[in-house]
This record gives structure tokens, C-alpha cells and sequence, in this order.
């Protein structure tokens, strides 16, 4: 069984979430410069994605004859790794999500606050996915990129301010789908299950702690972060107020149409 979001309907929104599709469209164009790189496209990605060994040891990877400058000091790749992605599927599911669930978040946290949250749960997915791979003994010259640690941060968070938000959800059933309005709280709780269960399933001497290609400890530090975030802000991020007054002209939430 798999689900793929579509869409949510939590209520009206406050503020219009510019800062999260402001991060939509960095992601989506730094994708589309790698896609422009033929030749340096592996230099690019080697440069700025996330290497544990380069981290733990403070110096670059050298890159012979790239000519695409290296990230100084190292450390800035524990962000750069944010914004780039591996393949269409990639950034595909990974901004899917970002739109459907941040804005919404974005609502509640404000917008710069927004911001320091999504960076912050994206800093702690990636230190998680370098301590378990060091825990675990995993192979520590493995490129980590990709913004799902950081999303994983902003589901955890929307499970907090909006557990009863019906999503509707694609459902895959082997070969058969359908649609139906699930409860967020079983979407993003049956993901994070998941997650949880593939990262400790990936701890094994023949696949490390990437699984294959996915930071799943990734996925968990981001999502855990994001959850103690919401939960801590949550008593003083209330939803009162006259949404009529604040919601943004456009696009109007339909609660809202007619008044």
C-alpha cells in the first residue's frame, strides 16, 4: 500500500505563504542549473551535497579539474545539501509535499520564523544522518542532498497544528488506486512509522545507514525536531482573529468566498 497527497483543506490561512513557495522555486531552480551542467553536473553535486567524512574532518573533498568553486568553510554544505536533488522522482515527491503541508505551517510560525524552523529541521536531519552513520559504522564518503529532512520537520510540525486536516490522498493498492480524505494524522503518522522502520531495518553490515540511497535517519531527525518545535509553539501560535480580514485576496480559502 502507498499514499501520495494531493491536497489538504485545514481552514483559512492567515498570511499568504510566500516564503514557502519562495523555497519551492530555489529548489525547483537550483535543479534546473544542475540539469544545464552536462559535463560539471557531478562536479556541482559532489561540491555541494552533504559528505559526512568532509564534515567530521573540516576540509572539502578535492575535485580534481572542477571548475565550479567549492562551498568555505565545509560546514555550509550541511545547508547547500538542502536545495539539491538527485532526479525528476526526487524533487517531485519532495516539493509535492512542501506545498501541500507548508503553507500551512508557514501560517502558524510567521514567516521569517518559518524560515529559521525549515533551516533549523533541516540541519538537524542532516547532523542525524551523519551521527548514524558513524554510530553504525556506514560508509562516510556517501553524497547525502535532498530536502526531505527538512520537510520531515514541517510534517512533524503540521501533525501538531493540524491533526484532524482531512488530505486527500492517492492510495495504492498493488495495481488498484483510489481517492479518498484521510485523516492527516494517519497520513504523516503511517509515513513517519515508515521511516522510522526503514532506518533501523537499513542499519546492517551490507547496507549501512543509507538504505540504498535514502537518508531515513535523515527523514526521522528532521520530523522529530519539527515535532518538539510545534509542540513547545504551539499554545502561542493560536488561530484567532478575523480570517476574513487576513486571509490574502488570492488564492481565496472557500470558506471564505461570498462573505
Amino acid at each position: 500500500m502507498a499514499f501520495i497527497p494531493l491536497s489538504d483543506n485545514p481552514g483559512p490561512r492567515r498570511r499568504f505563504p510566500f516564503v514557502n513557495y519562495a523555497l519551492i522555486l530555489i529548489n525547483i531552480a537550483v535543479f534546473v542549473y544542475e540539469l544545464t551542467l552536462p559535463d560539471q553536473g557531478d562536479c556541482f553535486t559532489k561540491a555541494y551535497s552533504l559528505i559526512p567524512s568532509a564534515v567530521l574532518n573540516g576540509h572539502t573533498v578535492a575535485l580534481s579539474g572542477c571548475p565550479i568553486g567549492e562551498p568555505s568553510p565545509v560546514y555550509l554544505t550541511l545547508f547547500t545539501a538542502m536545495f539539491l536533488h538527485a532526479g525528476l522522482l526526487h524533487i517531485g515527491g519532495n516539493m509535492l509535499y512542501l506545498w501541500i503541508f507548508g503553507d500551512n505551517v508557514e501560517d502558524r510560525l510567521g514567516h521569517l520564523w518559518y524560515l529559521v524552523f525549515y533551516l533549523a529541521c533541516g540541519l538537524a536531519a542532516n547532523v542525524a544522518q551523519i551521527a548514524a552513520t558513524v554510530l553504525t559504522h556506514g560508509d562516510l564518503n556517501v553524497l547525502n542532498l535532498g530536502a526531505s529532512g527538512a520537510i520531515a520537520g514541517v510534517l512533524g510540525a503540521y501533525l501538531v497544528f493540524y491533526p484532524g486536516s482531512r488530505v486527500n490522498t492517492l492510495i495504492f493498492i498493488g495495481v488498484f488506486f483510489t481517492i479518498a480524505r484521510i485523516s492527516a494524522f494517519f497520513v504523516i503518522g503511517f509515513w513517519f512509522l515508515l521511516q522510522l522502520v526503514d532506518a533501523f531495518i537499513s542499519i546492517g553490515p551490507s547496507t549501512g545507514p543509507t538504505g540504498g540511497g535514502v537518508a531515513y535517519f535523515a527523514h526521522v531527525g528532521g520530523f522529530v525536531l519539527g515535532l518538539l518545535i510545534a509542540l513547545i509553539v504551539r499554545p502561542f501560535s493560536g488561530r484567532s482573529g478575523a480570517y476574513a480580514k487576513t486571509y490574502p485576496a488570492y488564492p481565496m480559502h472557500p470558506d471564505l468566498r461570498g462573505r
